[in-house]
């Protein structure tokens, strides 16, 4: 009985000694994670705020090298047709002719949110754009590259009316239903 008390005090011991050290781990981890809420995310909100207003000026003046900077290497640009799913190299092929003349586009965000990863080298976004398209919704993820952000991926989409979707759907209906058909075969 004696063997058996010093085995059962030795594991309540091993088990004590661990919830302390692991309850003192999470405080560390948690209070760590307060310090970057509360300095590190309001600085990295300013920098992706500043990095998507001016990725939107970049575009709306026509400046080529600019704008596709704030990419990643690796890079996708998802935008409003369904066709639209370009590598880097395949969006700035397409936005090539489109910035040498001119013929860009105006992006004026007007809502946004930001959010982060617990380790802050991972943001997401979502904001609403006034465009010539009228409002549309871009989206996106960043990574933080060596103390500047990159834009991983982008999304772009057009934001249709609830009351205005069963009329919407009709005027696409033709075109994607070929898309669709393409897709699942």
């Amino acid at each position: 009985m004696h063997t058996l008390i010093k085995i059962l005090t030795g594991f309540l011991l091993v088990f004590i000694l661990f919830s302390c050290t692991y309850n003192s781990q999470e405080k560390t981890e948690n209070s760590q994670y307060a310090i970057q809420d509360s300095a590190t995310v309001a600085m990295a909100k300013t920098q992706i705020i500043h990095l998507l207003d001016s990725f939107n000026i970049a575009a709306a003046n026509a400046d080529f090298n600019s704008y596709f900077n704030y990419f990643a290497e690796d890079a996708v640009f998802i935008g409003t047709d369904a066709a639209e799913y370009w590598t880097k190299p395949d969006f700035m092929l397409w936005a090539k002719p489109h910035f040498d003349c001119g013929k860009t586009w105006d992006f004026k965000a007007i809502e946004r949110h930001i959010y982060f990863s617990p380790d802050g080298n991972i943001a997401w976004f979502d904001e609403l754009l006034n465009t010539q398209m009228k409002i549309c919704r871009g989206s996106g993820v960043l990574i933080k590259h060596k103390k500047n952000w990159k834009i991983k991926q982008y999304v772009l989409s057009m934001t249709i009316p609830n009351s205005q979707t069963s009329t919407i759907v009709k005027l696409k209906a033709p075109i994607e239903d070929e898309i669709i058909k393409n897709l699942t075969q």
